[in-house]
C-alpha cells in the first residue's frame, strides 16, 4: 500500500524540523504525544512544537537524511538518520532513527514512537 501523501507531508514536516528548528507549521494534534526508546519525551502538541523550536536536545542535530516512508497498518514509519553538528576527531556522534507515526481521523501527528540507534560517521 502506497503512503498517504498527507501524512508523509505531515510526517515529513515534523522530521525537517529536528534539523532546522522551526516547527510552527507541523500538524500536531492538540494531544500529540513522543516515546523515544521507551521514554516519554512529548507531552503535547505544544510541548512538540517548543522543544522542537528551541530545546537544546535538538539544537545539535545540522541535518536529516531523505526519509524512507512505508505503512504499517495504520501507521505510517519513516526510517532516516540525523546527523549531529559536533564532532571530535573528524567524528560525529549520529543516529540511526525509526519512528512510527500515528494519526487523527483529521490527518494530524496524534502519537510518535521513536527506536534510535547510535552510530559513528567519519
Amino acid at each position: 500500500m502506497e503512503p498517504d501523501p498527507d501524512r508523509v507531508a505531515a510526517a515529513q514536516a515534523y522530521i525537517s524540523a529536528l534539523a532546522h528548528h522551526r516547527a510552527d507549521d507541523v500538524p500536531f494534534a492538540p494531544d500529540c504525544t513522543r516515546v523515544e526508546v521507551g521514554l516519554k519525551t512529548g507531552f503535547s502538541g505544544e510541548h512538540l512544537r517548543r522543544s522542537l523550536n528551541r530545546g537544546p536536545q535538538y539544537r545539535i542535530i545540522e541535518e536529516t537524511t531523505t526519509p524512507e516512508f512505508t505503512v504499517v497498518g495504520e501507521a505510517l514509519r519513516a526510517k532516516f538518520d540525523v546527523i549531529t553538528k559536533p564532532s571530535l576527531a573528524g567524528r560525529r556522534v549520529c543516529a540511526h532513527v525509526d519512528e512510527t507515526f500515528l494519526f487523527t481521523t483529521d490527518g494530524k501527528i496524534q502519537h510518535i514512537r521513536a527506536d534510535i540507534r547510535p552510530f559513528i560517521k567519519r
